[in-house]
């Protein structure tokens, strides 16, 4: 009797080990905007726990790291601030001969950062954009103290790198700005500066001051939040995106699904950012 129930509990664990070893797990990986890692690992997260055969794997580094990621083949999303480059769709057309997938999932406000003893507490975008750009160096040029500017950014290969070049100083940054991997790093050089001033995601903005920023010299300082960006009357904002070599299939479909749907996007203002409706 016991060789029996001893030969019933091994056949048992045998065909769960099988069970077990025909189980498919499913690998995402997205690698990209730095602006987007806090957001995405939320919603990795979150997917995971309904999909627990799903397994996602989220890395910043620039919107630009990517996209190369995304060429090369080792990511499967390349999360962006930015829009593709004509260059970078051209290459994944011609490795893959598949046009580009371009998914916008959220909005954001980009935030200009002040220290909160600065007593500069509003600046209109062409201010903004001279500062960076090395025409403005003195905060008394903006109603401050008689003290020079010291500049934090993001590194070129940042999608908020060029948003905000393109966007806002229009020009070269100055080559006195200090450069750095990951907005929270600038961030944290701003709450230490009382007269620097650096831009990133507004979901990063924490224990420093946020700019009011006016559209023009006669407009009223704007801060960002979801009522400013959704009418538009936050001159700084955009969309963030999701981009793709080809369609998306299988759970790589169903997680973005997912994250567009009403409950995906309902994370994205407990993050610090602003869902598409």
């Amino acid at each position: 009797m016991n060789k029996f129930k001893f030969r019933i509990a091994a056949l048992l664990a045998m065909i769960i080990i099988i069970c077990f070893s025909f189980t498919t797990v499913t690998r995402i990986t997205i690698k990209g905007s730095d602006t987007m890692v806090i957001l995405s690992k939320q919603w990795a997260e979150a997917y995971m726990k309904k999909q627990p055969g799903t397994i996602i794997q989220v890395t910043g580094g620039g919107s630009g790291v990517g996209f190369a990621a995304l060429i090369n083949g080792s990511t499967d999303i390349a999360n962006s601030s930015r829009l593709v480059k004509p260059v970078e769709s051209e290459k994944i057309k011609l490795k893959y001969n598949k046009n580009t997938i371009e998914i916008a999932c959220a909005k954001d406000g980009l935030s200009v950062f002040l220290n909160k003893a600065n007593s500069v507490s509003e600046l209109s975008v062409q201010q903004i954009g001279k500062i960076f750009s090395g025409e403005i160096t003195n905060w008394k040029q903006v109603g401050g103290d008689d003290v020079k500017i010291q500049l934090y950014g993001r590194e070129s290969s940042s999608g908020t790198f060029e948003f905000f070049k393109e966007h806002v100083v229009k020009t070269d940054f100055s080559p006195t700005c200090k450069t750095f991997p990951v907005t929270a790093a600038i961030v944290n050089a701003v709450k230490k500066d009382k007269y620097g001033i650096g831009y990133g995601g507004a979901a990063y903005a924490k224990d420093v001051k946020d700019c009011k920023v006016k559209k023009d010299a006669k407009s009223k300082g704007v801060l960002p939040s979801a009522a400013t960006i959704k009418n538009k009357s936050y001159p700084i904002s955009r969309y963030l995106y999701m981009y793709l070599k080809s369609k998306p299939t299988g759970e790589t479909k169903a997680f973005i699904d997912w994250i567009l749907s009403p409950e995906g996007q309902l994370m994205i203002e407990t993050v610090g950012y602003y869902s598409l409706k």
